[in-house]
């Protein structure tokens, strides 16, 4: 006898269906009266094992139309290393398998914008950046595209005593705008010779969700960087999101370092 709730049924019912190929990309996932009439369930019931199928990235709604299966195949690679390429992006894009850097001929054309604003550090960002809460900072929001699709979202938060009354005060305009954190802080005199990075996975917010083309709910890829000068003092940290189902990340990881440069940061 099969104990699993209805809900978890019909969902993982649907998701072999999508895995075995029986239901393709594009194909409408049967509608709400069908899945009703097929497991004698009801509307909650339906619509919960829809969510649930939408929150794992293997359908996408649309308005008006229905449910649909979507392309969970992934578009291509992030290789996050160091000097991989100084832009806000901070990686080199990878498709197909084919190592390639997004300013070389015939790759993925990569554009995106950013705004930003001074505020006030929150609680976490202040930790990260060794301030207190409340101290001032400037805060900039990426949205970046490759040939158009969706890649990641990015916020940045520095020290605005670090950078107030300069040209790089505010990473979306001036001479430095397309440079990445290492070559801003240089044109300071600042020099940056590391960075930290921590990765894990959350839902995507609705916000999050439209701007990446994925469901509310969905689990995203979380980036957290951040970069510290030659006094391991924090001068910049961000938070990325990715759709994890669409962009893998790669760290090349070198085994041959000299003894005694271990991080301790």
């Amino acid at each position: 006898m099969d104990t699993r709730p209805v809900y978890q049924r019909i969902a993982d019912d649907l998701r072999r269906r999508i895995d075995d190929g029986t239901l393709e990309v594009g194909d409408r996932i049967p509608s709400r009266t069908e899945l009703k009439r097929a497991y004698d369930a009801s509307d909650q019931t339906v619509d919960r094992a829809v969510r649930v199928l939408k929150a794992a990235g293997y359908a996408v709604g649309q308005f008006g139309r229905g449910v649909f299966v979507s392309d969970r195949m992934p578009i291509g690679t992030l290789v996050r290393a160091p000097h991989a390429v100084d832009t806000p992006l901070a990686a080199r894009i990878s498709v197909n398998g084919a190592g390639r850097g997004h300013d070389g001929a015939g790759l993925p054309h990569l554009v995106w914008e950013a705004v930003s604003e001074a505020g006030t550090a929150s609680p976490a960002v202040a930790e990260r950046l060794g301030l207190t809460p409340g101290d001032p900072v400037v805060r900039t929001e990426y949205e970046f595209l490759a040939d158009r699709r969706p890649l990641q979202l990015s916020t940045s938060w520095e020290p605005l005593a670090l950078t107030e009354g300069t040209e790089v005060a505010y990473p979306d305009r001036g001479p430095y705008a397309r440079c990445g954190v290492p070559g801003r802080f240089a044109a300071i005199g600042i020099r940056v010779v590391r960075a930290r990075e921590t990765v894990g996975s959350r839902p995507a917010s609705t916000p999050e969700a439209e701007s990446l083309g994925c469901s509310p709910g969905q689990s995203v890829t979380v980036v957290e960087r951040t970069h510290f000068d030659e006094r391991y003092r924090p001068v910049e940290t961000s938070e990325t999101v990715i759709r994890g189902d669409r962009w893998r990340l790669e760290y090349p990881i070198d085994l041959a370092a000299p003894q005694g440069t271990a991080d301790t940061l």
